[in-house]
């Protein structure tokens, strides 16, 4: 069953086998792709996101800029997907978050974004040093490097130190990996928080351990967002 979500994307409500989302049309992308918002068809009316504070304008800025002069090589998400994430971080009052795959800190930051309003604070992962310089410096110039813990190294090793309740996991990362990430960090989400993973459409095939533990669980539900993209799946940990 399919439904519209305000935000332009289409919502596919599980069952859905892994194998069925490795099939999706349009998967990898195709006519209509716009940059920076991932494939698929514009949303009915104009929908940029504009900042309420001075704070939130400035973030918003750097991610502009980001976007316009920063994602070649970077892998980072499409604006609509970051946009989720903040939606998700700060309407859940998401406290801790953990992120897997930081790149040049583009996801991060739109993620910080939500948590201006919840208090909370994001621990994210990068194996890549450069890629990991380049996130410190733009948390700096958003202003959210006062949140933001970035951790540099092998995330497989460094989320096995990670202690206490997490309240929203977000992964985009090395794909194969998923499965590991989920069996180390799901004892840690409370009941009620969310584990996002990226690229559910456009890569599902090295994914499949993943996408079979996630909709399997009589534990978790979870939706399939913006299949028309790169995909983006959402487990809730019930309650």
């Amino acid at each position: 069953m399919l439904r519209r979500a305000i935000l332009g994307m289409a919502i596919a409500a599980v069952p859905m086998g892994a194998s069925a989302l490795a099939a999706q049309p349009g998967a990898g992308g195709g006519p209509g792709s716009r940059p920076g918002r991932g494939p698929g068809a514009a949303p009915p009316v104009e929908n940029k996101p504009l900042g309420k504070s001075d704070a939130e304008k400035k973030i918003l800025e750097v991610l502009d800029d980001m976007d316009r002069n920063q994602r070649r090589g970077m892998m980072n998400v499409p604006t609509d997907d970051g946009r989720l994430l903040r939606v998700l971080a700060e309407s859940g009052g998401a406290k801790q978050c953990v992120e897997i795959g930081t790149s040049n800190g583009y996801s991060a930051i739109w993620t910080c974004l939500g948590l201006l309003n919840t208090g909370g604070k994001l621990v994210t992962h990068e194996i890549d040093a450069g890629r990991a310089n380049a996130a410190r410096e733009n948390f700096k110039r958003a202003a959210v490097d006062g949140i933001v813990t970035l951790v540099e190294g092998d995330a497989h090793k460094e989320v096995a130190k990670l202690k206490g309740s997490i309240d929203f996991v977000f992964l985009d990362a090395d794909k194969e990996g998923y499965s590991d990430y989920l069996k180390q960090l799901l004892p840690l989400v409370r009941p009620g928080g969310l584990l996002l993973a990226h690229n559910v459409g456009s890569q599902a095939g090295a994914m499949q351990d993943y996408l079979k533990a996630v909709t399997v669980s009589p534990d978790l539900e979870t939706i399939f967002a913006n299949m028309q993209g790169t995909g983006l799946s959402i487990t809730l940990k019930k309650r």
